[in-house]
C-alpha cells in the first residue's frame, strides 16, 4: 500500500469530489460548539480538527434502530438490510479501535450478517487527533494511535495531510485525489512526532496499571464497596453506555400493525445500566439492584469482553461517558485506580 502527501486545498477538492459521487459520504460536522457525524453536503462542513463527537461512529455499522425483517402474520417474511456503500471521514484512532473490536464480536459465534454487510460496504478514513478533548484517556487504554482497521489514515502536518492508504479500498479512494505526491521520509517522521505527542496529550485520566492487569484486578474486586457507593447516586439513565463506542448490546422487538396482518422485527440499542435490561420471562430481573448493574458495566469492559476477543479491554478512552454522566461516577479509570489502591494485585 502507499503513503501520499496532499495539500489541504487538494484535500478539500478531493472531499468535494467524493460528495458529488454516487457513494454516501459521512463526516464530522459542527453542531453548535460540539461535533457530530452526519451526511456531508459540502467539503466546508468537514471538521477534522474536532475534539470528540457526541456519539461514536459505531452507529454506521450498528444503527440505533434497525429493521431486521418485515413479515405477514400468515407466514411470509422478508429480510431487510440497508448496507449502502458509504465513505466515513474523520474517525479518531480510539473509535477505530472500538470498531475493530465490534468486527471481532459480530463475526464470531453467531455471525451477524446485518452488521458485517454494512461493515464491508464502509470505507473508513481515519484521522489522528488534532485537538484533545477534556476527558480523553485513550493513551491510558492503548488507543491514542491505531495501526489497522481503517482504509485510509490521515495525519495533519500543518499545511498538508499525510495520506496512508492501507487497503485496496483505500488505494482506490486515494487514487481519486488530484495533486497527491509520494510522502518523503521527513513527512513520515513528522507523523511519528504527532503520534508521540498524542501519547501524552490523550491521557487526561491516567490508569495506574497496565490494561492487561484489569481482568485479574476485577477477579479480586467483586464485593468491593465502590459498587454500592457509586450506585447510590446513579440515575440508571444509560448515558454512559449509549455514548460508548464499544457497547454493542441491543434489544429485539416485534411491531405488529393495527390490522394484525403485517409487522416488522427491529433491534435497538440497549444498555446494562437500564433498570429493565436484565428482565427475562416471568418479569424476573436478575440484575435488579443498581450496584449490580453498575458493577456489570465495569466488568464487561475490563474482564468479560477481553475474554472474548483476545484480551482487548472494551474501553478505548474516548471520555464520552465521563462527559455524559451528570453525577460524575462513570469514569472507568477512576474506578480501576480506586480498586488498585485497595487490592493486592
Amino acid at each position: 500500500m502507499s503513503i501520499k502527501k496532499l495539500s489541504k486545498e487538494d484535500f478539500k477538492s478531493f472531499v468535494s469530489g467524493l460528495i458529488s459521487s454516487d457513494d454516501k459520504v459521512v463526516g464530522v460536522k459542527a453542531k453548535g460548539n460540539r461535533f457530530v457525524f452526519g451526511d456531508l453536503e459540502s467539503a466546508d462542513e468537514l471538521r477534522l480538527d474536532y475534539d470528540v463527537t457526541l456519539l461514536p461512529p459505531k452507529k454506521y455499522v450498528l444503527p440505533q434502530v434497525e429493521t431486521l425483517m418485515t413479515y405477514e402474520v400468515k407466514g411470509e417474511y422478508k429480510t431487510e438490510c440497508n448496507a449502502e456503500p458509504t465513505v466515513l471521514l474523520g474517525v479518531h484512532p480510539y473509535d477505530m479501535v472500538a470498531i475493530n473490536q465490534m468486527d471481532a464480536i459480530f463475526s464470531q459465534d453467531e455471525y451477524d450478517s446485518h452488521y458485517m454487510a454494512r461493515r464491508e460496504n464502509l470505507t473508513i478514513v481515519a484521522c489522528d487527533v488534532v485537538n484533545a478533548s477534556e476527558n480523553v484517556f485513550a493513551a491510558s487504554m492503548g488507543s491514542a494511535t491505531v495501526k489497522d482497521g481503517f482504509d485510509v489514515l490521515l495525519t495533519d502536518l500543518g499545511d498538508s495531510y499525510l495520506v496512508d492508504a492501507a487497503t485496496e479500498k483505500g488505494e482506490a479512494l486515494v487514487a481519486k485525489a488530484a495533486g497527491a505526491a509520494d510522502a518523503t521520509d521527513e513527512d513520515i517522521a513528522k507523523r511519528k512526532q504527532v503520534w508521540q505527542k498524542n501519547e501524552e496529550a490523550l491521557a487526561k485520566h491516567k490508569l495506574n496499571c497496565k490494561t492487561s492487569d484489569l481482568p485479574g484486578l476485577l477477579d479480586k474486586s467483586y464485593n468491593h464497596p465502590v459498587w454500592e457507593e457509586k450506585a447510590k447516586v446513579c440515575y440508571s439513565c444509560g448515558s454512559c453506555t449509549s455514548t460508548c463506542p464499544t457497547c454493542y448490546c441491543f434489544d429485539v422487538q416485534d411491531d405488529v400493525a393495527w390490522n394484525l396482518e403485517t409487522g416488522k422485527r427491529y433491534r435497538a440499542w440497549d444498555g446494562c445500566l437500564l433498570e429493565k435490561f436484565a428482565n427475562v420471562a416471568g418479569d424476573h430481573n436478575f440484575r435488579q439492584r443498581r450496584e449490580d448493574r453498575f458493577r456489570h458495566r465495569i466488568y464487561r469492559k475490563g474482564k468479560y469482553v477481553p475474554a472474548k476477543i483476545g484480551g482487548q479491554v472494551a474501553c478505548v478512552g474516548c471520555g464520552r461517558c465521563v462527559g455524559a454522566c451528570t453525577p460524575g461516577i462513570a469514569n472507568p479509570v477512576e474506578i480501576y485506580n480506586r480498586l488498585l489502591e485497595d487490592t493486592n494485585l
